[in-house]
């Protein structure tokens, strides 16, 4: 018997995506970035591009539950709120061409991650001035700190969220503020890890309630959707295939790819699964590496 599956994912890996999700040593959270020799595994793997991704994260968290890895860079303010350091602009910027002199037959975008840029329009402004990004990822990483309150300054990362509240409110909370910074004026082309939550879905609260969370997940998706925004297929953990299939319902019209690599040898991981996946949803690929695969005439997102 012939494997269907099997021939879809050869045949995936012939127009392998691009990843469009990368750190490097210039992001604060990632230590064992290194930015040439994580292109150096991208022309051993075959990827045609990568886009590096930097962080600029400028909500100080509350450190409670989950300390902060060490060899991250940041500090605590006089209040005891963590925040990663800045990006060094002008050195990513610097070892950036480095890297696209170093690597000719690679395509080399700059980028950022912006952790909340509906919250910090000013300082989003500037820094994306400065760099000039190719790939801007906005990503919601903050929850208001139950305990303070958002009014107090006080936010800490999704993942300590779930000792402040039930898990399912937790993904509500996030999912919530996803779509107030879909639909704010924030200057970002693509939404990152929309089930960013469930990498930290505790496990003595069952299996993900899905049909609890349906109606969550779709009106994200709507408002990235009529916002004209590209959905990011994060490959840190596997998307739930429903969630691309209410990404089709809500009349999204791209996707793009990104392994959130914080070191080299995670580059890549999972791409050639979840094009195989983008294109069992009817999403085809386009005529050049960073080209969004767009969703293809007269087809339907796969239940």
């Amino acid at each position: 018997m012939v494997n269907r599956h099997s021939d879809q994912v050869a045949n995936v890996v012939a127009m392998l995506p691009a990843d469009g999700h990368v750190h490097s040593q210039f992001s604060w959270d990632a230590p064992h970035g290194d930015m040439h020799a994580t292109c150096a595994r991208a022309m051993a793997l075959g990827l045609p591009a990568l886009a590096f991704t930097e962080h600029l994260d400028l909500t100080p968290w509350t450190l409670r539950a989950h300390p902060v890895p060490p060899g991250c860079r940041g500090r605590a303010d006089a209040r005891g709120r963590y925040l990663g350091e800045a990006l060094d602009v002008a050195a990513h910027l610097e070892r950036l061409l480095r890297c696209q002199q170093a690597f000719p037959g690679l395509v080399i975008w700059s980028g950022l991650e912006i952790s909340e840029p509906h919250w910090h329009p000013r300082e989003v402004a500037e820094v994306v001035a400065a760099v000039s990004p190719q790939r801007v990822i906005a990503s919601v990483h903050a929850l208001a700190d139950v305990h303070l309150g958002a009014a107090d300054g006080g936010y800490v990362e999704v993942g300590d969220g779930f000792d402040q509240r039930p898990a399912v409110e937790v993904v509500r909370a996030y999912l919530a503020e996803v779509t107030a910074m879909c639909t704010s004026r924030a200057p970002f082309d693509v939404l990152g890890h929309i089930d960013y939550p469930l990498r930290y879905w505790p496990k003595g609260a069952g299996p993900v309630p899905w049909e609890e969370l349906a109606d969550d997940f779709r009106a994200a998706l709507e408002a990235a959707a009529a916002a004209e925004r590209v959905l990011e297929v994060n490959t840190r953990v596997p998307l739930p295939p429903r969630v691309l299939s209410w990404w089709h319902q809500a009349g999204g019209q791209a996707v793009v790819f990104g392994s959130d690599a914080h070191r080299p040898l995670e580059l890549g991981r999972g791409l050639v699964e979840a094009a195989a996946m983008v294109s069992a949803h009817g999403f085809v690929p386009g005529q050049r590496p960073f080209e969004p695969w767009r969703r293809g005439p007269g087809r339907g997102g796969a239940r």
